[in-house]
């Protein structure tokens, strides 16, 4: 790879007019930042510092690399990147990439510092994208918070369910979705979940948009909050529930988001027999303790600093920067789209997030964050840093 990026350079030829495969086929590429072009592009994070009256969020970038910094020390990091195609992107120089950078946000004291600081001691590596020139599309997940029981009644009726334990032992292809709760979500006692029950929430929507988020902060009717985080899933792919919609001509395409399908579940109840039990793949949960969720790497995710992506091709617990539009309240409450460049941390997976042109954005938990989250799409570019 390195050699390639040589080759080019001695030739003279302008990176930024070379699609990002001539270099190599991992979908990672080493790039050098045109000044004119990406100067405040590249590493110039203002949501760091305290600005118009807002605080910057410093500790939690500095969470996020400490949660990173113990995944990264772990067997399963050892293991990951053992098998990581990029000889160059090794767990020893991402490690000590997080260990300077977190030092770098620690001593700098604006946006332009750190930027500096970065640009001198760091390799901006960008994701190849969908189309080989660097075009990643970024989605938004969040945790809901919900309403939920320990113990089932009238009320509390939609189990989520916890991994089974002679799991490894289904016979494949594993049961759809359909197969074990029924077309309704209510017959999984009848199969080979009955007894794996982990608490109960009052609406069949709600438990299956945990599913399709992967964690959730339940408010239980004893008054304590319970977390769930992923725990495990049948060998079927993701199914969109919205493109079925929009191929069956009951919903537009253009235009899709959570707020925009939980309306016409609403609406329309009894489509939930019809298309909730399309989605094949099924998830289980485990009660976290982390007090929040916790992604692929088993570590917390942090709002606002944790992406996931397609851990065969990204680098776990390394060091990110994304640079595209994301929704945010503005003072009205109303939802606006800015242009951001943000250090992130890439902590998790999700079975939508395919290949180098996707990611998935962290937005945080509750309604607000379910808002934004839901009207996340937007494409936009993917970096990772690692030092010299």
């Amino acid at each position: 790879m390195i050699k390639k990026l040589a080759l080019v350079l001695s030739l003279g030829v302008a990176l930024s007019t070379l699609p990002l495969s001539v270099l190599s086929s991992v979908p990672l590429q080493p790039i050098i930042p045109d000044r004119q072009n990406t100067s405040n592009v590249l590493g110039l994070d203002d949501q760091l510092w305290d600005k118009a009256g807002q605080p910057g969020d410093r500790q939690a970038l500095l969470t996020a690399i400490d949660n990173s910094l113990r995944y990264l020390e772990t067997p399963a990091a050892a293991k990951a990147y053992q098998q990581y195609p990029a000889e160059d992107i090794t767990l020893d120089r991402v490690r000590r990439s997080l260990q300077r950078f977190r030092q770098l946000v620690i001593k700098s004291n604006s946006p332009a510092e750190l930027q500096a600081a970065v640009r001198r001691e760091f390799v901006y590596y960008q994701s190849t994208g969908s189309d080989d020139r660097g075009t990643v599309f970024f989605t938004g997940y969040y945790t809901p918070q919900f309403a939920a029981s320990r113990v089932p009644n009238s009320v509390y009726r939609y189990p989520l369910y916890r991994r089974p334990p002679n799991f490894a032992n289904w016979s494949q292809p594993h049961p759809t979705r359909a197969q074990l709760e029924g077309y309704d979500g209510l017959q999984a006692a009848n199969g080979p979940l009955r007894g794996m029950e982990l608490v109960w929430l009052s609406d069949r929507l709600e438990a299956f948009w945990v599913h399709i988020q992967g964690s959730a902060q339940l408010q239980l009717t004893d008054g304590s909050v319970m977390s769930v985080g992923y725990g495990g899933a049948t060998n079927y792919p993701y199914t969109s529930i919205g493109r079925l919609l929009a191929n069956d001509g009951k919903l537009k395409l253009d235009g899709q988001t959570i707020p925009v399908l939980t309306d016409f579940f609403r609406r329309n109840p009894a489509e939930m027999n019809n298309y909730l039990p399309r989605n094949n793949r099924f998830i289980f949960f485990a009660e976290t303790k982390a007090g929040g969720p916790t992604g692929s790497l088993q570590v917390p995710v942090t709002a606002e600093r944790s992406i996931a992506t397609d851990k065969s091709v990204m680098p776990p617990g390394a060091l990110a920067l994304v640079h595209t539009k994301l929704p945010y309240h503005n003072a009205a409450g109303q939802i606006e789209q800015r242009l951001v460049s943000r250090y992130v941390l890439d902590q998790d997976a999700g079975s939508a997030i395919k290949g180098p042109g996707r990611a998935d954005y962290f937005v945080g938990a509750g309604k607000m964050a379910g808002e934004r989250a839901g009207v996340t799409g937007t494409r936009g570019n993917l970096y990772y840093l690692l030092l010299k």
